[in-house]
């Protein structure tokens, strides 16, 4: 298969580009720069809004991961209402040229405050900007796939555990942190429950994803089960052997964090064929 990955230079579209040419796939990587994405791909540096006839130019793929999204770590920028309308045209031009799948990476935010386990029929109501830019394009995405009877995958992210310096979670600050040669991190009390998932096995599970066409809608990419968030940076710590401690209580958890919320994982699951 063809998979154009647009977002491709960025911290998950880095590793998701490698799980697919590792699964023998042809990936077509765009994004504004590529120096980060590997050699094996078909790199295409762009501004990806400014392509005139997208479908063509990328070389009609099979599949259109579509990750590219600006400020995805600052909740409130204005930029995810202002590019909501670049995204929309963008791949509705695809799908009107006659691309026959397309997958779109979600977020959690986009259901907003809720305890528990998440699935495809959680009720939505986001609270930041970014939260509902994601649930309007998740919207409007499922609408055009289904007048042009296109297959849609809406993934799901939820909290990425990653040693690369390069991402904004807080295991990225950390790695960052410990680089810089600090000795102690500003921290929460850290006692929401989240749903982490290492790095490799999120790019695994969304690269296993869309090579396969059974598995559609609305699929969490997620481990499904809730862990403190406390426990778990203390374990990723430990893991990486960092000589950094937590400073805990140097920040208030913020308003508009669940308190404890997790994927249901029955769907991953079942493309990855654990069940």
């Amino acid at each position: 298969m063809k998979v154009l990955v647009t977002g491709a230079n960025g911290y998950l579209g880095q590793g998701i580009v490698k799980a697919l040419l590792d699964r023998g796939q042809e990936v077509v990587a765009a994004d504004f720069a590529t120096q980060h994405v590997d050699e094996r791909a078909q790199k295409m540096p762009c501004n990806l809004f400014d392509v005139q006839d997208p479908y063509n130019y990328f070389g009609q793929p099979d599949v259109l991961l579509h990750l590219a999204w600006r400020d995805g770590f600052k909740h409130y920028s204005d930029a995810h209402l202002d590019d909501l309308p670049k995204h929309y045209h963008f791949i509705k031009t695809m799908i009107e040229s006659g691309l026959k799948q397309v997958a779109v990476m979600g977020s959690m935010h986009e259901i907003g405050f809720f305890e528990g386990s998440i699935n495809e029929n959680t009720p939505s109501n986001p609270v930041t900007p970014y939260g509902i830019a994601k649930l309007a394009l998740r919207q409007i995405t499922g609408v055009l796939c289904k007048q042009k009877n296109v297959k849609f995958q809406w993934l799901r992210g939820y909290y990425i555990v990653g040693n690369s310096k390069y991402g904004s979670s807080i295991f990225s600050k950390i790695t960052a942190a410990v680089e810089n040669g600090e000795t102690e991190f500003p921290f929460t009390m850290g006692q929401n429950q989240y749903d982490f998932i290492d790095y490799d096995d999120f790019c695994n599970a969304v690269a296993a994803s869309v090579i396969q066409d059974e598995v559609l809608g609305i699929i969490e990419i997620a481990s499904g089960k809730p862990e403190k968030l406390a426990d778990r940076v203390e374990r990723f710590i430990k893991e990486n052997n960092y000589d950094i401690k937590l400073k805990y209580g140097a920040f208030p958890d913020r308003p508009y964090d669940s308190k404890a919320v997790w994927g249901d994982s029955k769907k991953i699951e079942k493309v990855l064929g654990n069940k």
